[in-house]
């Protein structure tokens, strides 16, 4: 052991504690190997708040680490000193569920599927919705501040969090846990470490804002012809069913070939396989047609040439296929082997400029596949390089630079941004520090020397170490 996990096994019980195994230390896409000196899995706030004490006085490096489904890197160190990793994975309780004001008080380790469950026994829900739900734990989320997929209608993890319980890095503890909608005591720590990504704190429990069950769902799949007809689409969706639209996802072709190439096997419903589906999901009151309400949106988008074919779900099940193939899309791409993937947001009016405008940028670097989906309804798109068949990504590890350098470059040009969900982790510390805004920048980097003096708080996450 080393001396800081001796230390570390002195103060914590042994259920606490973790062999240094590979699963700790590998990142989705296969970019980095990370390193540890120690892996920690506290049961309560006391004891995460003991761990930090300890790193404090040793100045010892902490990542804190959900479940390990982090894009950016933000969850592992490849150099540097090696770093205690805090493992959320014991503190999963739901501490306490108020059915009548629609909030529930659930640990950093809960598991966004589990939370989705107890919700929804209670006939409500917590609308945070993407692929990794069924590993994706609730601190990671919020220390990315998640999007996904019903960010249209719902809002970011910040908006669905009425407090946090959190651990700063000398180990005291910051309880703002209340459920009140209205409380204007000060600075809102809670939205400070909200996004914060582990550099300024250690969430370790929230109070999340709770949604009735929406009585009627459904969901369509429809063709369109480019992606100023998908804007178009979105526009009239939004007027005819306004707070109704839950999701509204654009779908490029590549991807739906890459699902037929190498899986997950996927039922598609339109062949051949158009350029452009838009994935349209509805929630709405008692008393109401999802369906009838689909259907007249078809009929009046048919009419103004924005779509040509369209699919309803006329079942559950129906609609399960459609969002299996919306979330299968990012399996494909892990299979096929992105030379640079991007999360990125620009103004949704601006959406079909960009992907209009990318491919010219990018076959200036080089010959590609590109794959182009995500949520139209709130600008942020998932723009990821492939290689060209017969070619891997490994044969152009010298030309990822420039292909970031030329997507990121036209989302500054088109006043977006270069993370919208995924954070920036170390992956983009350079992209911040080229693309942010200096004063915004001045202003972070006082915050964190404010809240974490040493430094030791996942260093080299957002802002360089």
């Amino acid at each position: 052991m080393t001396e800081i996990a001796e230390r570390l096994a002195a103060i914590l019980p042994a259920a606490a504690l973790r062999a240094v195994t590979p699963s700790y230390l590998e990142e989705p896409r296969g970019r980095w190997q990370g390193q540890a000196a120690a892996i920690v899995a506290p049961g309560s706030v006391a004891e995460v708040a003991a761990v930090l004490r300890l790193c404090s006085d040793l100045r010892a490096p902490v990542i804190p680490y959900g479940g390990g489904t982090g894009l950016v890197g933000g969850q592992l160190a490849e150099d540097g000193t090696p770093p205690v990793i805090l493992s959320m994975e014991r503190m999963r309780v739901i501490r306490h569920f108020d059915a009548e004001a629609g909030t529930m008080i659930v640990e950093a380790g809960a598991i966004l599927s589990e939370i989705h469950a107890a919700a929804e026994a209670e006939d409500w829900i917590f609308p945070l919705t993407l692929a990794s739900q069924g590993s994706a734990r609730l601190g990671g989320l919020l220390a990315t501040n998640a999007g996904g997929v019903n960010v249209i209608r719902y809002g970011n993890a910040r908006d669905l969090v009425l407090g946090v319980e959190a651990v700063l890095a000398d180990g005291t503890v910051i309880d703002t846990l209340s459920p009140l909608r209205k409380d204007n005591t000060g600075y809102d720590l809670r939205h400070l470490l909200i996004g914060s990504e582990g550099t300024l704190g250690v969430i370790t429990a929230a109070s999340l804002r709770l949604f009735p069950k929406p009585a009627a769902v459904g969901a369509a799949m429809m063709v369109v012809p480019s992606p100023e007809a998908a804007l178009g689409l979105l526009k009239l969706a939004q007027a005819r069913v306004g707070p109704s639209l839950s999701a509204f996802e654009l779908i490029g072709r590549e991807g739906l070939m890459f699902l037929d190439e190498v899986g997950p096997e996927t039922r598609q419903p339109f062949d051949p396989r158009p350029d452009w589906i838009c994935l349209i999901d509805l929630g709405m009151g008692a008393g109401t047609s999802p369906e009838a309400a689909l259907e007249e949106l078809f009929a009046e988008a048919f009419e103004q040439d924005l779509v040509s074919d369209g699919v309803i779900a006329q079942s559950e099940a129906q609609r399960a296929e459609f969002w299996a193939l919306r979330e299968n899309i990012p399996a494909a791409n892990r299979r096929i082997g992105a030379v640079s993937s991007h999360d990125i947001s620009v103004p949704v009016a601006a959406v079909p400029r960009f992907i209009a405008e990318a491919p010219a940028r990018i076959g200036a670097v080089g010959e590609f596949r590109l794959n182009c989906f995500g949520h139209m309804g709130d600008g942020n798109l998932h723009y990821n390089v492939f290689p060209m068949p017969g070619k891997s990504r490994a044969d152009h590890e010298n030309q990822r630079g420039a292909i970031k350098r030329a997507v990121h470059d036209l989302v500054q040009e088109l006043g977006g941004s270069v993370s919208a969900e995924h954070g920036v982790g170390r992956l983009k510390v350079e992209d911040l520090e080229r693309y942010g805004d200096p004063g915004k920048l001045k202003a972070m980097r006082a915050i964190k020397a404010a809240l974490d003096p040493l430094g030791i708080l996942n260093p080299g996450a957002v802002l360089r170490a």
